[in-house]
């Protein structure tokens, strides 16, 4: 009876929450009629033992055990979410009294209740359910009692003008002597009564003509704006001036809009104008197409002789691209210096110039003196008379004794270039007097 009575409260709470909901529809007053069952018998064992033993044990009355009837109820809303409800029923049966004996016939028992019935949704809804409570009264044989009905229901509605409803009590006394405990289900329809009530239509809402948005404030409205977020420009239909190039010079005054360049040339790259992939702002000969070594020049020619000097062996005296930069020496020089090497003798086993070599000699200092640019090499030979080391060292200080000869004459020792080569080059048999004498020698050869 607590939990029930607690549920009972607990809907009621529920149901006051839409009280304020003045615009819901209420329920229209209706009549409704009602088959309906009177259950002594389960109350009796609920009472006894206990709801709980009651279901376990499945000792609900069966219909036979209860007693029929019929009810006519009276509905209208009060509130969106309650409703009134009144009923009248009529049942035969042998009343239990609590204190007194059963009278062993059936006699009319007749029930009037009103109740609230406190509604889960409202009037808009086709299935209903509720819970309900009131006050009763009953009358039996000349006797009287009270009742207080608590129980839950449920209404079908079809089609706004009618409909079924369902409703489960439990009834209790208000005086034992005259009442008892008892369930009361019922089943029926109804019907509305009197002129169902229209509905005013809510007024159509005024429109609300908003300003046209322009989010990001350059003056043309978001639904003509296909850069709604970036201020743009009309042109471009509110977007901002491309870029296309993003060298950061807007295609408008960019004067080469699809290639990257600075500000100082109207968006172009810096020129290059001897197309020498050295921009002229780099590049000291900006006309002229040149390396980057030497800052956008060409390679220079210092001797102006065709051959630039990386290529010419000899940069600062002007010569052929036959002989790599350097002059030509001509024959009538080199058959001088020649006659000079073949002419140059020394004492025997000794690095000791004989003085007829001096001629000789002289007339290379004269071509020197004459020719400062050019070098001279001494290469010193020997036949293969003594150990090689021995002729080794010989070589080399007969190279020097010419050198040294040169020398004593002007001649730059850096201009000279001496070296010996022992037995290791002949040029002719060392088996002959003669042979032997020809690769005892010192060649000299000029260059640049």
């Amino acid at each position: 009876m607590k939990k029930l009575l607690a549920s009972v409260v607990a809907g009621y709470c529920l149901f006051t929450t839409g009280y304020s909901q003045t615009k819901l529809p209420i329920r229209q007053p209706a009549i409704g009629i009602s088959f309906t069952l009177t259950d002594f018998v389960t109350a009796q064992r609920i009472r006894t033992t206990s709801l709980a033993s009651v279901f376990n044990n499945k000792k609900f009355a069966k219909f036979r055990e209860m007693s029929p009837g019929i009810a006519i109820s009276y509905f209208k809303g009060i509130l969106p979410r309650i409703d009134f409800a009144a009923t009248l029923n009529g049942s035969f049966l042998d009343y239990p009294f609590r204190n007194r004996a059963p009278f062993g016939n059936n006699h009319l028992l007749l029930e009037g209740d009103a109740s609230a019935n406190f509604k889960l949704v409202t009037e808009d809804y086709w299935v209903i359910p509720y819970a309900t409570i009131g006050v009763g009264v009953h009358t039996y044989k000349g006797y009287y009692g009270g009742f207080v009905p608590l129980g839950v229901g449920l209404r079908v509605n079809l089609f706004d003008e009618a409909g079924i409803n369902f409703t489960s009590q439990y009834r209790i006394p208000a005086n034992y002597e005259t009442s008892n405990y008892h369930f009361f289900h019922s089943i029926g329809i109804y019907g509305i009564i009197g002129q169902k009530k229209e509905e005013p239509k809510p007024l159509p809402p005024v429109p609300v003509v908003e300003a046209l948005k322009d989010s990001d404030g350059d003056g043309i409205t978001d639904d003509k704006d296909k850069c709604p977020t970036v201020p743009g420009v009309a042109k471009y239909d509110g977007c901002p001036v491309p870029d296309t190039d993003k060298d950061g010079i807007n295609d408008d005054d960019d004067q080469c809009p699809t290639v990257p360049g600075v500000a100082r040339y109207h968006g172009c790259p810096v020129p290059d104008s001897d197309k020498d992939g050295i921009n002229d702002e780099e590049d000291k000969c900006p006309n002229v197409a040149g390396v980057a070594r030497y800052q956008g020049c060409p390679v220079p020619d210092t001797d102006g002789d065709g051959v630039n000097d990386e290529e010419d062996k000899c940069p600062t005296v002007p010569g052929t691209v036959e002989n790599q930069g350097c002059p030509e020496i001509k024959e009538e020089v080199r058959k001088k210096v020649d006659f000079a090497a073949q002419n140059i003798l020394f004492a025997s086993g000794s690095y000791k110039l004989l003085s007829s070599s001096n001629k000789g000699l002289n007339d290379v200092v004269k071509i020197l003196q004459d020719n400062p640019e050019l070098k001279l090499s001494i290469d010193g030979h020997t036949d293969n008379t003594g150990t090689p080391e021995k002729n080794q060292t010989l070589s080399e200080n007969r190279a020097n004794a010419v050198k040294d000869y040169l020398v004593s004459k002007g001649i730059d020792a850096n201009r000279l270039t001496p070296a010996g080569h022992g037995q290791d080059q002949p040029i002719a048999d060392n088996k002959t007097g003669t042979g032997r004498k020809k690769n005892r020698r010192v060649e000299m050869k000029l260059s640049y």
